[in-house]
């Protein structure tokens, strides 16, 4: 264990890796590099305990004390390397041992072993069992847990997350799926940071998961390349900055016909306000010209606050036939309302054959069934937030949650084009590519107009050219992001429009 001493600075990377992959997909990629690249199971345990104990240390350069609750199975033996390295550093540590060590075997035996030979203190665990100083190690529950959390595992979680100390959780937070995000069972251990080993887990970047995790870091554990060739990921970690290469640099000599023309459907009696944020977000994200079809109460209202757009007063489907014409973009839903007159003004857009992006209320009248029947188009985005998606689906909120990731390939599947499902971690689905996850965004944005905002967005990069799925994937990422970048008044108390000269600087 004399290279245990050393900490590598080279690990941990910084910047998260682009493919996320599924519990099952990574216990591959651990078997490819044993089998194929030949690294033995104990040294990636023993490089991964390495990259643990590096980033406690970035967490809590001096730590009074390091307790470390270790499980049964490899994340346990990852939490043993962790204590060992501790001892060898001369910090004060004591391992709490939760689950049965007779059921310790492989290469979590072998790091017992290790922490047994050089004299880690070791205590069984009690419900009684207090923690009061220094940093918690949780590495009770890997990525193999499925169903609910045990009664014996939530008595530790409890103790674990009662101490309100630094806490590093190994792979993922104890009581978190690694494939959904979702919390199973009661509670899970609300970590500091995190750090993920070998190949980075979806679930850590979206559903409940964003509220336990802290910080998120990657080891891969010098895994080489040619074991990540060998197993497919599931989805993949959207990156603004490449996604923004899609747009091609403007024309010295473009005009605004180059540029797309949106029209923006929505605002009845009482919410012109939807209407209204749509079409400004359009035009600060590049569409050449804007328009907007709502309610004739509603005109000088939009006017007033956007010049720019060129606002249509309308009264029924008939009356905004003539508009639709002009328009190479179509953004239905914000503020729509669900009456008659919404749904005489989707079931005059859903007719035409240029792109769509159906937001809100337009959702809701899809999912009823009504207006259009079994509808599916390719050239068109869907936005729902996890309630309208479980009309769409015909099911619950909750089925919602509980697998985000199967929810919006689901939506996808039944409806075309491409979905962002929205949320904590949103995800967009599209024919073309894996599962996209949004990384950006903040508890600052839960509040109203954030959707209407995001529609317009979306209008303005199908307008410029982008497919369905380029739009969407770049669309949440840059309107999460301007709420990002929103939050330096601070969350509370952000607006919808807060967020709309962000876009325009983040878009350049």
């Amino acid at each position: 264990m004399q290279d245990e001493k050393r900490v590598e600075s080279s690990i941990v990377v910084e910047d998260l890796p682009k493919y996320l992959y599924s519990a099952q997909q990574t216990r591959e990629l651990d078997r490819v590099a044993i089998t194929s690249a030949g690294i033995p199971g104990f040294t990636m345990m023993r490089r991964a305990g390495k990259a643990a104990f590096r980033l406690l240390l970035a967490v809590t350069p001096m730590p009074e004390k390091i307790t470390v609750f270790c499980g049964a199975g490899n994340n346990g033996g990852d939490g043993y390397i962790v204590a060992v390295l501790a001892r060898q550093y001369g910090v004060p540590v004591e391992i709490i041992v939760c689950g049965d060590p007779a059921k310790i075997s492989g290469d979590a035996l072998q790091a017992r072993q290790l922490a047994e030979q050089d004299g880690v203190p070791m205590t069984v665990f009690t419900p009684a069992c207090e923690v009061s100083e220094g940093v918690i190690v949780d590495a009770l529950l890997g990525t193999g847990l499925t169903g609910d959390v045990r009664a014996d595992s939530a008595a530790v979680i409890q103790v674990m997350n009662k101490a309100s100390l630094p806490t590093i959780a190994i792979d993922l937070p104890s009581g978190i799926c690694s494939d959904s995000g979702r919390v199973l069972g009661e509670a899970a251990v609300k970590a500091t940071a995190t750090i993920s080993f070998i190949g980075l887990k979806q679930g850590l970047l979206t559903g409940s998961a964003p509220e336990y995790t802290g910080e998120i870091n990657f080891a891969d554990l010098s895994v080489p390349e040619t074991v990540y060739q060998q197993v497919e990921a599931t989805a993949e970690r959207l990156d603004l900055a490449d996604l923004k290469g899609q747009l091609p640099p403007r024309s010295a000599c473009a005009h605004k016909g180059n540029f797309g023309h949106v029209m923006v459907t929505g605002g009845d009696s009482g919410m012109a306000g939807a209407a209204a944020m749509a079409s400004q977000a359009a035009c600060r994200v590049g569409a050449g010209l804007t328009s907007c079809a709502t309610r004739p109460e509603h005109v000088a209202a939009i006017i007033s606050r956007c010049p720019e757009v060129m606002v249509h007063g309308v009264i029924s489907g008939q009356e905004i036939e003539p508009l639709l014409d002009r328009a190479s973009v179509v953004v239905i839903g914000p503020g729509l309302g669900q009456g008659p007159w919404g749904e005489q003004l989707l079931q005059k857009v859903y007719k035409l054959a240029v792109p769509l992006v159906v937001d809100a209320d337009a959702l809701n009248i899809l999912s009823a069934g009504r207006v259009v029947k079994q509808p599916y188009r390719d050239n068109w985005i869907l936005t729902p937030h996890p309630g309208e998606a479980a009309r769409l689906l015909d099911c619950s909120t909750g089925d919602i949650q509980r697998d985000r990731f199967k929810a919006v390939q689901a939506l996808q599947n039944r409806y075309g084009g491409a979905v962002i499902l929205k949320g904590a971690g949103s995800l967009v689905a599209d024919s073309d590519n894996l599962v996209g996850v949004c990384p950006y965004g903040n508890p600052g944005m839960a509040t109203g107009g954030m959707g209407d905002v995001l529609s317009g967005v979306l209008g303005a990069l199908l307008a410029q050219g982008l497919s369905v799925g380029q739009a969407a994937r770049l669309g949440v990422c840059l309107h999460a992001g301007a709420g990002d970048k929103a939050t330096e008044d601070g969350m509370r108390g952000m607006m919808a429009t807060d967020l709309i000269p962000h876009l325009r600087t983040l878009i350049n």
